[in-house]
């Protein structure tokens, strides 16, 4: 197996492997968001070796799919075939292929894109339940991998499938964005050697998505590659959003509707407040639409400190979505080199500042770490209070809630320089600390941490820290 070309894998090549060793037959699941390198990973992992690949075809009919399974099949046979009138039959002639095939060797099937095979009426998901419950997991030698972008549709109806594929997969892997660490490696093997400062700015725009970031040009600045993939006429990246979207979700406006509304508040929004700024009814379907974005990696469902599940907080966590909306629909095509030009613009910092909370919440491992508290069972939250008469409004976008009787007030501050806490900060941080306090009525032991990028100024204020996590932290 070829391997010397996939990066940051590690965990899933060690779960492929062991699928390859095994002695029964294997239905391996993998599923991810867009762009997120699934195909590449097989590909790569099995060095295209397989005795039977195909991939759906977005928005095809059931015939279309039908004559491409053909095609792949009449390939293999070195003969041409019949085009099967249904995808039991399909199975069948699949079946009767792999029946011929020697029998003291692993053979590797491959369905990619599988959800776009599905199609409404065409009996797909019942025929490849009877294929594999009947025929495929008796098979000692069979690796059956599927793979989708549309990763609820795979959640529902292969990983948990509660009809004839109920708890028959042996293997389900989800398929993450690349950690800042990751992305630094990344980069580094495409000779791409920037600044962590750089990376991580980097990051807050395409996330750590293999995809996007194989786009990027070590010939170019960060600020003219951003040009390049996103406001130069006819940009790689320009039209991303609606293709993202139109083949992830069916009912796409109704999606696009949500993340918009979550861009409205940073820290995020209750399912009631989603629905009254998207215009979408208070209802079964939006909890559908809600977990359709939370299982694809676009949306997280984060807990407010003290609240029940109920008031679960919905964030927009996709990078690319975010800078989407806040730079890319309204400015693209005005200046081809825009992002270069606001270098030091107050909207762009501003972005930074909240974008930056963003990345650390996405590297809670990392802050555990430095903190010494990787060990310690705990639970992350963000809290919020209006003003009243004993205090001020207070919000804290990071809370680590630990099993040792001790919670972690976090600040978050993406900076050029060094952070200076002045009077103005210290005042402000030392009302959030009284207003939890006196709000939340807990007993536990408060410490501070601030997460910046190159670390805290000593000066007279920064005594009330007790603990930092910088940017190389955050890479560990």
């Amino acid at each position: 197996m070829s391997q010397d070309r996939i990066i940051a894998r590690s965990e899933e090549i060690r779960r492929l492997n062991r699928c390859l060793n095994e002695t029964d037959a294997q239905l391996v699941i993998l599923y991810g968001r867009r762009r997120i390198g699934k195909t590449f990973l097989i590909n790569e992992f099995f060095d295209g070796r397989f005795d039977f690949k195909m991939t759906g075809a977005w928005q095809a009919s059931r015939e279309v799919q039908l004559r491409n399974f053909t095609e792949e099949l009449s390939a293999h046979l070195k003969r041409p075939v019949e085009t099967p009138s249904d995808w039991i039959s399909a199975f069948r002639m699949l079946r009767e292929y792999l029946s011929d095939l020697p029998p003291d060797e692993k053979h590797v099937v491959f369905f990619d894109e599988l959800p776009w095979l599905d199609t409404p009426q065409s009996g797909f998901l019942p025929a490849f339940e009877h294929f594999w419950n009947d025929y495929g997991c008796a098979v000692h030698n069979l690796v059956f991998v599927v793979c989708g972008s549309a990763t609820s549709w795979m959640i529902e109806n292969i990983a948990e499938n509660k009809g004839g594929l109920f708890n028959r997969q042996t293997c389900s892997i989800f398929l993450r964005p690349f950690t800042l660490r990751e992305t630094e490696a990344y980069l580094a093997s495409r000779g791409i050697r920037w600044s962590r400062y750089d990376i991580a700015e980097c990051y807050m725009i395409l996330g750590g998505i293999p995809f996007y970031l194989s786009l990027l040009t070590g010939e170019k600045t960060l600020n003219e590659n951003i040009d390049m993939l996103f406001f130069r006429k006819r940009a790689e990246l320009w039209n991303e959003f609606n293709h993202l979207y139109r083949t992830l979700f069916s009912n796409s406006e109704k999606y696009i509707r949500i993340v918009e509304a979550l861009t409205a508040k940073r820290m995020g929004l209750t399912r009631s407040e989603i629905a009254d700024r998207a215009g979408i009814a208070e209802n079964g379907a939006l909890s559908k639409m809600l977990s359709d974005l939370v299982h694809s990696d676009f949306v997280r469902a984060y807990s407010f400190f003290g609240k029940k599940r109920g008031q679960t907080l919905y964030q927009l966590c996709d990078y690319y979505t975010w800078f989407y909306f806040r730079f890319l629909r309204d400015d693209h095509g005005r200046d081809e080199h825009f992002w270069s030009h606001t270098y030091g613009s107050p909207a762009k910092y501003a972005w930074a500042g909240l974008t930056f909370e963003q990345v650390c919440k996405d590297h809670i491992p990392q802050i555990k770490r430095k903190l010494g508290i990787l060990g310690v069972l705990a639970e992350e939250s963000s809290w919020f209070v209006r003003e009243s008469e004993e205090h001020s409004g207070a919000q804290i976008d990071l809370l680590i809630d630990r099993s040792d009787h001790v919670i972690n007030l976090c600040e978050i501050k993406f900076s050029t320089q060094e952070y200076a806490i002045d009077k103005d900060y210290d005042r402000n941080l030392r009302n959030k600390i009284h207003a939890f306090l006196s709000t939340t009525k807990t007993k536990k032991t408060i410490q501070t941490t601030m997460i910046t990028t190159y670390g805290l100024r000593q000066n007279q204020y920064s005594n009330l820290i007790n603990s930092q996590v910088t940017l190389d932290d955050l890479f560990a």
